[in-house]
Order: structure tokens, then sequence, then C-alpha cells
């Protein structure tokens, strides 16, 4: 199972969706959605989940131009 701790770690969210494999991804990205019921985004803010999923579905867009999807 897919986690990103963002404390613990010296590299980007975007590195780290890097190295995932595609069921990690999808795995993270269902994860994601699930902030969303634990943290309540401020006022006029987004919610928590649509940073990691627009990192997400950058990821998956270059590795389907790469041909790796």
């Amino acid at each position: 199972m897919a986690r990103f701790l963002p404390n613990e770690d010296p590299f980007t969210l975007e590195d780290q969706l890097k190295i995932l494999g595609n069921d990690e991804l999808l795995d993270f990205w269902e994860e994601s959605q699930m902030l969303d019921r634990y943290l309540e985004p401020a006022e006029h803010e987004e919610p928590p989940s649509m940073h990691y999923e627009n990192a997400i579905l950058n990821e998956l867009r270059l590795r389907h131009s790469m041909g790796e999807i």
C-alpha cells in the first residue's frame, strides 16, 4: 500500500509518485480521497486531496505519453 510521509522524506510528492507502480499509484489516489473526511480545508481552499489528485493525474499523463500505460 502506498504512503506519503511529508515530514520524513526529502523527496517531493512528484518524485515519490514516479517510483510507484501503476497499481500502487491508483491505491495512493484512492487513499488520498479519504483525506477529505479527516482534514478540513480552510475557507476558500481546495480540498486536501486535490493537491494529491493533481500530482497523480500529471504522473499518469506523463506515463501515458511515454507509452508506459
